[in-house]
C-alpha cells in the first residue's frame, strides 16, 4: 500500500468529522421553520424552544440576576443618601436663601444665616429617616406594576430567528469555532485508528 492509503481515510476522517460538528452546530439555528423530511418535522433547536428560552430566561432575570428585593437593599442603603446630601444640601440652601425670598419677602427678612443652618440641619435630619421609608415604598409599588419576568420573556419571544443566532453567535463564535476543530480532530484520531487496524489486518 502507498503512502496515500494511509493518508486518504484520515483526511477524510477529519473532514467527516467537522463537517458533521458544524452540520450539528447549524441544526442549533436553522431550519428556522419547521420543514417535513420523510414525514419527520426538523426545526433548529433555538427556534422550536425559542419560547421556552424566553420563559426561563425571564424567570432567572427576576429571580435571581435583578431581583426587587435586592435592588431594594441597594437603593434604601445610607450611603447613597451620603453621596446625595451634597448636591440635596445646596438646593435646600437655595431654596432658603433665594426662592423663600422670592415667594415671602417679609419672612426672609427674619432668616439670618444661622436660622437657615438650623433649618438645613432640621431638613437633612428628617430626610435621613425619610428617605429609607420613602424608597422602599416606591419600590414595592414599582415591584407590583412592574413585571419583570414578563418584560424579559415578551422581549426575548418577540425576538426574530435572524437576531436571536447573531445574539448566540456573538457570543459562542469562538466556541463554534473550537467545537468544529474538535470534531476534525476526533474524525482525525478515528481515521488514524482506521488505517492502523487495516495495516494491522493486510
Amino acid at each position: 500500500m502507498t503512502w496515500t492509503h494511509y493518508i486518504f481515510p484520515v483526511i477524510i476522517s477529519a473532514f467527516t468529522g467537522w463537517v458533521t460538528t458544524w452540520i450539528a452546530i447549524k441544526m442549533l439555528f436553522h431550519p428556522r421553520d419547521p420543514i417535513n423530511i420523510l414525514g419527520i418535522k426538523i426545526q433548529g433547536i433555538f427556534p422550536k424552544n425559542q419560547k421556552l428560552i424566553a420563559q426561563k430566561l425571564g424567570q432567572v432575570v427576576s429571580r435571581e440576576l435583578l431581583s426587587f428585593a435586592e435592588i431594594e437593599k441597594k437603593v434604601t442603603d445610607p450611603e447613597n443618601l451620603s453621596k446625595l446630601k451634597p448636591e440635596i444640601e445646596k438646593h435646600i440652601d437655595s431654596f432658603l436663601r433665594d426662592k423663600l425670598k422670592d415667594t415671602f419677602p417679609m419672612l426672609s427678612m427674619f432668616i439670618g444665616d444661622k436660622t437657615i443652618n438650623q433649618l438645613k440641619a432640621a431638613f437633612l435630619m428628617e430626610l435621613e429617616s425619610l428617605f429609607p421609608v420613602l424608597m422602599k415604598s416606591y419600590m414595592t409599588k414599582l415591584e407590583q406594576e412592574l413585571d419583570l419576568e414578563k418584560i424579559v420573556t415578551e422581549k426575548v419571544a418577540s425576538f426574530s430567528s435572524n437576531k436571536l443566532e447573531d445574539i448566540l453567535n456573538q457570543i459562542t463564535k469562538k466556541e463554534f469555532k473550537f467545537l468544529e476543530l474538535v470534531g476534525a480532530v476526533f474524525g482525525m484520531m478515528i481515521g488514524i485508528v482506521q488505517v492502523l487496524v487495516q495495516s494491522f489486518i493486510h
